[in-house]
């Protein structure tokens, strides 16, 4: 005969089971249980594909990566947290066949069944936190890749990636300088990356994207983790080549020694160039535009406290610029340290110089710049067209049996300037010669760049000294 005891306790684990089976029945007998069971199910399965595609390098298009990385957790996530919730909301009577007159859920450790059930959740909760984790970890590592900045945003970052793939800094990612390392940046750059994308979708962006960064973080956090001003002293040569439309033959060439300066390990003093961002010396500058060409006061503070300001006659700051005091450092003079764009002239004699434009050719030099002067309305008419207009220019200036007997040259001439105009220009981004110069020297000073700023000898302080605009404080003759 059964005693009442073991009846009470098979009616109560037979309810137990009964509370089980509802709770975990009620995520397919709702609409929104279904949703949820079926978006974790297929988000997952695509998300394991998309891994093994990805780590056996199957597939590497950037709109995959987007899927699988970014899309794919998210409607994870989404579907995961939709199964409690239709739970929750059909004990609420939200749904028909409430849970209201089952008894609450207990967990019996005594209960083979129940134990049963923990370790299956446990396991199941296990492989999703470690397929999330994955994911998550490679989704992080993709969005901070240089190849996610400059081809996702392909339109409005292709002039500035591929000028990154070419530059010194070519294995630099772009988050090394843009956001650097802490949670505190990485948070504001992806704050900021919310509202970049919602302009990408709207088409609402500058064209070209304005220079200089607004919001850059300090030089000091960046560049001087890999670049230690203290380490940079003496000497370097330069040289400059320069070709006329009148000689294309005979380049005039000029070498000089710049005074990179630095910590001199003798004197153990700063010097040179980089004395501007020596330890010892804090130098500060209001900038009257947005570009930075024109410079109002300028204050310098030396060791000991001592403090000089340097004004200028004109301080009237462009319509809706209010001068803000800047720190002086790497990137005022270096504006271009990755992003580097070839100026016109400056490819044509390199390409003169490395044979590379035939300098043989009579007038080559003043086709090729009036080639690449030409306006064309995109990059696929330029290169369709720039080879052609290049042997209708010979063709014009010597004649058709002159460039039937020197057409290979031509050609060849013709695909290096196509490759220099790849390089520099994009119609739709706006994005021509001369669109992005340097500070570096003094090349385009009439035009505000370079070191004439400042040392430009109208700013001055009360007392009336000068910043000096002297020749051989930056460099002289080579010895």
């Amino acid at each position: 005969m059964t005693s009442p005891k073991h009846t009470n306790d098979t009616n109560r684990r037979s309810q137990d089971t009964d509370v089980w089976k509802e709770l975990l029945s009620c995520t397919w007998k709702t609409p929104l249980g279904i949703i949820g069971v079926s978006l974790t199910t297929i988000s997952v399965t695509l998300i394991i594909i998309g891994l093994i595609c990805h780590l056996t390098g199957l597939i590497s298009d950037h709109y995959f990566f987007i899927f699988t990385f970014l899309f794919l957790p998210l409607m994870m996530l989404f579907g995961l947290a939709l199964i409690p919730l239709a739970c929750y909301f059909r004990r609420k009577k939200w749904f028909k066949d409430s849970l209201i007159n089952i008894n609450h859920l207990q967990i019996n450790l005594a209960d083979k069944q129940h134990r049963k059930g923990i370790v299956l959740f446990l396991i199941l909760s296990v492989i999703n936190l470690t397929i999330i984790t994955l994911v998550l970890y490679e989704g992080y590592r993709f969005t901070d890749s240089s190849y996610f900045c400059g081809v996702v945003c392909h339109e409005v970052m292709d002039p500035e990636y591929s000028a990154h793939q070419r530059s010194p800094h070519a294995k630099v990612p772009c988050v090394s300088c843009h956001i650097g390392t802490g949670s505190n940046w990485y948070v504001q750059a992806n704050l900021s990356g919310i509202r970049q994308v919602k302009a990408i979708i709207s088409g609402d962006f500058n064209r070209p994207i304005t220079a200089p960064v607004e919001h850059l973080r300090p030089a000091r956090e960046t560049c001087e983790s890999c670049h230690w001003p203290d380490k940079f002293h003496g000497k370097k040569i330069k040289e400059f080549v320069r070709f006329t439309n009148d000689n294309q033959t005979n380049p005039q060439i000029q070498e000089v020694a710049l005074h990179i300066g630095g910590r001199n390990p003798v004197t153990d003093e700063f010097e040179g160039i980089h004395w501007h961002v020596s330890r010892n010396i804090t130098v500060e500058y209001q900038a009257l535009n947005k570009k930075r060409t024109r410079i109002g006061k300028v204050r310098v503070t030396k060791s000991g406290g001592t403090t000089e300001e340097y004004s200028t006659s004109n301080e009237t700051p462009d319509e809706g610029v209010t001068p803000e005091w800047r720190t002086m450092d790497c990137i005022d003079c270096h504006n271009r340290p990755t992003h580097i764009y070839d100026q016109l002239e400056q490819i044509i004699n390199f390409g003169l110089f490395s044979k590379k434009i035939t300098p043989g050719i009579t007038g080559i030099r003043e086709d090729s710049i009036t080639l690449l002067k030409t306006e064309f309305t995109s990059r696929n008419e330029a290169t369709e067209r720039i080879i052609p207009n290049l042997l209708e220019l010979i063709t014009k200036r010597h004649g058709k049996d002159f460039v039937d007997e020197n057409k290979k040259e031509i050609v060849r001439s013709g695909t290096f300037l196509l490759e220099a105009y790849l390089n520099n220009v994009w119609p739709k981004m706006k994005v021509s010669w001369g669109t992005y110069r340097q500070h570096l020297g003094h090349l385009y000073a009439d035009e505000g760049y370079g070191c004439f700023r400042c040392h430009d000898e109208e700013h001055k302080t009360k007392s009336g000294k000068l910043i000096k605009q002297d020749c051989d404080m930056c460099h002289d003759e080579p010895e």
